[in-house]
Order: C-alpha cells, then structure tokens, then sequence
C-alpha cells in the first residue's frame, strides 16, 4: 500500500510540473561584446546577431541553443589597418528562471572563426538576465554574461550584452 501511494504522489507531482511548463521560446537578438584583458589590446568592441531556443525541461529550467554572428572590431594596427575578425559561435546551455523574470544560466560551445587566421574555440559563459512579456506569445530578453574563449594559442575574454525578443 506504502508503494502504491508513493506512486501516486509522484505522478500528481510530476503532472502538476508539466502545467506550469512554459512553452517552447525561439528569440532573435542583438549582441554586443566588450573585450578584456589582453583581447582588448587588440580589439574595442564587437557586434551581432544571435538565434537563441529555449526548450522548457522543467517548469523553471530550459535547454539552449544558441547560434549567431559575432564580429570584433578594433584599433588601428599598422598604416589604415584595423582590427577585425569575425566569429559563429554555436552553443548549448540551461536557463533557470529565480523568479518570473529573473534567470541565471550558462552555456559551453565551439566558436567557428569566419575570417582567416584563426583556429576554433571552446567557449563558456555564465550568465544573468531578465525576461519579461510584452504579449501573450513575445517577451523582451535582456541578459548579461562573461564570456570566455580557449584554444591551443590562447585565450579570448570579454563581457557580454544581448538584447532580444522571444516568439
């Protein structure tokens, strides 16, 4: 009888959980990169675009995917010489919302150069953020995140904005 019971607790537990999963969220967004220590020797600024989905797992808890553009501009280097490379950063990660609005999360990935003169890289990031609705299906994404870049040669390291709107 114990175990029967048990059971029945755990199944109205769980089915409970899945009415208060959110839906499904596929968002587009603006990023902006501000590199620190020795990447910002070189670099100033970068900016791009990112596809972010969110798969809800639990009723507070998402899988990501995140996939985007990243392009780093910055000094004049030699004569009318700039500064600039190009990334495709693709990563995965989890999303725990604290409260209604509030999330922390973190991601790992490979970042892709686009440009020459650069081999991949594995990347991490924790991050924070706030998303909040502006409609019943849209909601504005406005996170923050320290972003960091490892390979055989080096290391890349900057903070990071994204703003966004999920569908």
């Amino acid at each position: 009888m114990k175990k029967v019971t048990l059971i029945i607790v755990i199944v109205f537990l769980f089915a409970g959980a899945n009415a208060q999963m959110r839906d499904p969220k596929l968002g587009i967004g603006a990023e902006f990169g501000f590199p620190m220590t020795s990447f910002g020797d070189d670099a100033q600024y970068g900016i791009g675009g990112s596809l972010l989905y969110q798969q809800p797992v639990a009723p507070a808890l998402n899988i990501t995917v995140n996939v985007g553009f990243l392009r780093f501009n910055g000094k004049q280097t030699f004569g009318n010489l700039r500064y600039r490379q190009s990334f495709i950063p693709i990563k995965g990660g989890v999303r725990y919302f604290v409260g209604s609005y509030l999330y922390g999360g973190a991601e790992i990935g490979a970042i892709l150069p686009a440009t020459s003169g650069e081999s991949t890289a594995f990347a991490y990031n924790p991050n924070i953020g706030f998303e909040f609705p502006v409609s019943d299906k849209g909601s504005i994404d406005i996170g923050l995140r320290y972003e960091r870049w490892l390979r055989n040669n080096g290391t890349k390291s900057f903070a990071g904005l994204r703003a966004g709107f999920n569908f």
